[in-house]
């Protein structure tokens, strides 16, 4: 019969799989929500910027920078939702993202709770 590991090690073992900067960007870091207001027409300079725009996303969730992006259906909106140290931290990365220019407004909350499917960890099996 096996021994049982205790929960601990099974954590630790889990965070140093997962990486430290996983643990210290989703775990230790503040979230916060970002409202984007984009524009009503996109002119042929804001569709050129889209691909680079979309690479920097990709970078950032691949870092744990962002957890979530999402556009509305009707373009006019966005959410993000970004792990940093402050709001002015989150903002510094925001003016990095190659369509800023052509945001209309850019609103920066904290959360107190942020909770989903992925933000869980995955159930633990022993066998």
């Amino acid at each position: 019969m096996r021994k049982k590991l205790p929960y601990l090690v099974l954590i630790v073992n889990f965070v140093a799989l997962l990486g430290v900067s996983w643990l210290l960007r989703s775990c230790l870091m503040a979230k916060f929500m970002v409202t984007l207001q984009l524009p009503v027409v996109f002119t042929e300079d804001f569709v050129a910027l889209i691909p680079r725009h979309r690479m920097f996303i990709n970078q950032l969730i691949e870092e744990h920078v962002v957890e979530a992006y999402a556009i509305s259906a009707d373009r006019t909106q966005g959410w993000i939702t970004m792990n940093g140290q402050s709001a002015e931290a989150i903002r510094q990365v925001v003016q990095q993202f190659p369509l800023y220019a052509f945001f209309t407004a850019v609103k920066i909350n904290e959360l107190f709770v942020f909770d989903s499917v992925s933000s869980r960890f995955p159930p633990i099996s022993l066998n």
